[in-house]
């Protein structure tokens, strides 16, 4: 309950204790400094401004004047005694106060107020002890101390007069003597020992009120010799068993000696474990009362007291016989507790102090505890002049006792308020965030907040934009799949939310969703598509936008890996065959589990081979879910082996699809590496360049063994590559056998790069790491081998040119024009006009005689270098990396024999 008369109650109990002082005068500063922690900067001889603080407290409380305050800085202890022997005058008193803060203590050695008056102390610990004398209007607030050499922390004595102790935190007991007059004690924490917690011996006048007394040996309070006129209210005392007392007589909670008796009031203290043995509750003037009744019927006090056998349920909290129960109006009352918290009132609790007051007993006044608030808005999203409804949900533990600061983003002043729910009216548009402070008596706080969209007052109009949607340079093992689009219709004019998204991606594709968020689709293959967006509104209003998208493949870098295998046939048994697609999965990230398809590749680089055809045919690969292009990637005769480099576009998938145009044979697929947008290296283009020929440097490369040569830092090819583009030709095998180019000598990995045999000169490219001090490692295993190797080109991280894969496609087909003949040329176009290099599947068939082709770019000198060896009887393909001018190639023919020729287009590169 809340009765109004509460809070008049507890304002007339208040004493004033807390003087603020009054300024000094214009040319005498407010503040003196002390400052150890740089013996550098401060000084004993002043000024002790904040550039140039005392050294020691001792040194400013020499010079400290009426109305000045002493700022000690707590940063480390100070080694010294600090006197206070000098006086303020009313209304300006000496403060010496700790900072920087009002959690802060500055440790001292010992303190002493001595004839002095008009003083303030607050924030200091004292480990030797606090002694007043001859001192009057003395205020020590937030003080901890204890005593080495006396009973007592802290000693008054010495005809003091109005010495007041609050929220200190005392080890020992207070000890009031000597005459002093009109000491109180309110709001602290103190340990009783050999004497009482309180131990007033010719105090008269002495207060206590809203204490947390710790009985030990003697009696918690104990008023004696002459104490008259004196008081206990509001405290909470905790009894105890200590381990050996010198005094035999049984303890008490409150002790009032026959001379002290006269004008001395009891009421509205919680003695907690009472009664126990050797521990009575009261003794006053030598008589022992064992219960708050009999206390009151023998001396009308203490009618309000409360015993408890345990002190396990008391304090401030719910449920304690402390909580809002107190005397408001006793001597002594402070507006705050031990810690500074306001006196409150706990909802959940009966006010059953004095006239319905709620101040709690003892040091600790009981509070709110605010965990947490949540945010609701129940209109996050409206048009301008829409009332707002905003709502805090509060976890804490006193209902309806917090103060709700609501401020909602707009430049408009906050609100302030005990209402759980406000509203709002926004004046214009805008992005803006609402924050809600739920605040406790005590400045406790929680905090929330949200954003919230204020749309333009206009009807809902369908906007988006289609954007290519890649993998990001900082995150590139994420998987995006080629040709993905992101459809983002946050553009759109809507003054309330979206209920529904439909977009028709115009590819037979459709995405239905709730609000008003961007969404991705990837397309099988590149094209034009008309993608439709409408818009559904939570108000039934609908819009459509719609526009034509290009959808093409994104410019990428080259990503090289260790060769791995990721298909042989022979081990499946599911062989490869015509009329039937077989599906690859491609890795494009490698983890210590293997490879798995995880990143935003576009395209791949494969060595792809052929072996053990039932007939003569060829392997067409190409990307999966798009139709089967009339390209092809190897050639194979009936019984034979062959295999060649592909780079193909990976599908929406994440795979690529393999087929023969007819029989059946073993596929075996090595992955080299792959494209990927915003990652990877730049490819620079060359004229065929020999960077190796064992036939004049070397000799032949026998079975079984490993050679490195080296390929960058030579040719045109800097030292810095990290792989190379090069056509690798076996001739005068003796075996039929298989070649492996590799980065690391000491990692041969089991795939291979090119099949030989007797008698036969066989080429195909390879995309090879360069490894240390730019070299590569050949080996055969078996028989012996010359090798050739051409560089068509390099990547570098300052390369020229970026990959982009091209739907394969065929260029070029000589069959339907006629035969190249020997020594003869062929244009090739039909390559993007800005290309300076394209990646193309060359075949030669129906060769007369033995020679070799060579592609490189139109207009430019033809180089001495092959691109392809040309076999009678046989059809050749071989994978070309060749520079490109004015989006054509010239191919020319050897003087061996007629070929035709077809060239297929697999991608290309352009700067960028």
């Amino acid at each position: 309950m809340r009765p109004t008369r509460a809070t008049v109650l507890l304002t007339a109990g208040l004493v004033t204790f807390f003087g603020i002082p009054a300024a000094a005068a214009a040319d005498t500063p407010s503040t003196l400094y002390v400052d150890n922690s740089s013996l550098l900067r401060c000084s004993e001889t002043g000024p002790g401004s904040e550039d140039t603080p005392f050294c020691t407290i001792s040194a400013a409380t020499k010079v400290v004047q009426p109305g000045q305050t002493v700022r000690v800085l707590a940063s480390k202890p100070y080694d010294e005694e600090v006197t206070v022997d000098r006086s303020g005058e009313p209304g300006k008193p000496i403060s010496i106060v700790a900072g920087p803060n009002t959690a802060s203590l500055a440790r001292v050695k010992g303190l002493k107020v001595q004839g002095a008056s008009h003083v303030v102390v607050r924030g200091l610990s004292s480990p030797g002890g606090v002694q007043v004398s001859r001192s009057s209007d003395v205020e020590l607030d937030r003080i901890t101390s204890s005593s080495t050499t006396d009973p007592a922390s802290v000693v008054i004595g010495w005809d003091s007069a109005d010495v007041r102790v609050s929220r200190s935190y005392l080890l020992s007991p207070v000890r009031i003597e000597g005459g002093s007059r009109g000491t109180v004690l309110s709001r602290n924490q103190i340990r009783g020992g050999i004497t009482a917690a309180v131990d007033a011996v010719w105090g008269p006048g002495t207060i206590v009120t809203n204490n947390t007394l710790y009985l030990s040996c003697d009696a918690a309070v104990s008023f004696r010799s002459a104490s008259t006129g004196s008081g206990a209210f509001n405290n909470l005392i905790h009894t105890s068993t200590p381990r050996s007392c010198i005094n035999p007589g049984p303890r008490s909670g409150i002790l009032v000696g026959k001379d002290s008796a006269t004008g001395t009031r009891v009421d509205y203290n919680l003695l907690a474990g009472f009664p126990a043995d050797g521990v009575v509750p009261y003794k006053w003037a030598e008589v022992v009362h064992t219960t708050s009744a009999a206390l009151q019927a023998a001396t009308g006090q203490g009618a309000h007291d409360i015993l408890t056998p345990t002190g396990s349920d008391v304090g401030p909290w719910e449920r304690s016989p402390t909580v809002d129960s107190g005397d408001p109006t006793a001597p002594g009352v402070l507006p705050t507790d031990y810690n500074g918290y306001p006196v409150t009132d706990d909802p959940r609790v009966p006010n059953t102090g004095k006239d319905g007051g709620f101040i709690d007993r003892g040091a600790h006044e009981s509070q709110d505890e605010v965990r947490g608030v949540q945010l609701e808005i129940a209109q996050d999203w409206a048009p301008v002049g829409t009332t707002v409804q905003v709502r805090a949900v509060p976890d804490n533990n006193w209902p309806g006792t917090l103060t709700y600061r609501y401020d909602f983003g707009d430049g408009t002043a906050p609100v302030v308020t005990k209402a759980g729910m406000v509203e709002h009216v926004y004046q214009s548009p805008c992005a803006c965030t609402v924050q809600v402070k739920a605040i406790t008596a005590a400045g406790k706080e929680a905090f929330r907040q949200q954003s919230i969209k204020v749309t333009p007052a206009t009807p809902l109009a369908t906007a988006f934009t289609a954007q290519p949607y890649l993998p990001s340079a900082s995150d590139p093992n994420r998987l995006v799949t080629p040709l993905t689009v992101e459809v983002d219709p946050q553009s759109a004019a809507a003054p309330w939310p979206i209920a529904q998204t439909d977009v028709d991606f115009g590819d037979g594709a459709r995405d239905l969703s709730g609000g008003l968020n961007p969404v991705q689709h990837a397309y099988k293959q590149p094209g034009t598509y008309k993608v439709t967006v409408t818009l559904t509104d939570i108000k039934g209003a609908t819009s459509t936008a719609e526009r034509t998208v290009q959808v093409a493949y994104t410019p990428a870098g080259y990503v090289a890996v260790l060769p791995a295998r990721v298909l042989d046939t022979r081990t499946t048994g599911a062989p490869v065959q015509g009329g039937t697609a077989t599906p690859i999965d491609v890795p494009v990230h490698y983890y210590s589990s293997g490879p798995h398809h995880t990143a935003g590749a576009s395209a791949v680089v494969l060595n792809v081979t052929v072996t053990g055809a039932t007939e003569d045919t060829h392997l067409s690969v190409w990307p999966s879910g798009q139709p089967r292009p009339v390209t092809s990637n190897v050639n194979v005769k009936a019984g034979g082996t062959s295999a060649n480099t592909v780079t193909v576009p990976v599908g929406a998938d994440g795979k690529i699809s393999a087929q023969l145009n007819s029989g059946k044979a073993a596929l075996i697929v090595d992955y080299v590496g792959h494209y990927q947008p915003n990652t990877g290296q730049r490819f620079t283009p060359l004229a065929p360049t020999r960077v190796v020929d064992t036939r004049t440097a070397g000799g032949a490369l026998a079975g079984g063994q490993a050679r490195t040569v080296k390929v960058a830092g030579v040719g045109g090819i800097p030292a810095d590559a990290t792989a190379v583009a090069l056509n690798l030709t076996g001739t005068g095998a003796t075996e039929n056998a298989h070649v492996i180019a590799y980065v690391d000598p000491t990692r041969r990995p089991a795939t291979s790069n090119l099949n030989l045999e007797p008698g036969k000169d066989k080429s195909n490219q390879a995309i090879v790491p360069v490894g240390p001090n730019g070299t590569i490692t050949l080996y055969t295993n078996t028989g012996s081998t010359h090798l050739v190797l051409d560089a068509v080109g390099y990547y570098a991280q300052d390369g020229k040119a970026l990959f982009t894969p091209a739907v394969p496609q065929r260029l070029a087909d000589t069959r339907s024009t006629g035969k190249l003949a020997p020594g003869a040329t062929t244009t090739v176009t039909g390559i993007p006009a800005n290309a300076i290099g394209a990646a193309l599947n060359v075949t030669a068939t129906d060769t007369t005689g033995p020679g070799f082709l060579t592609v490189y770019g139109h207009g430019s000198t033809r180089p001495e270098a092959s691109s392809l060896n040309t076999r009678p009887g046989e059809t050749v393909p071989n994978h070309v990396t060749t520079p490109v001018a004015d989006g054509r190639v010239t191919v020319w023919n050897s003087y061996g024999g007629g070929n035709h020729v077809i060239t297929d287009l697999f991608g290309y590169f352009t700067q960028g």
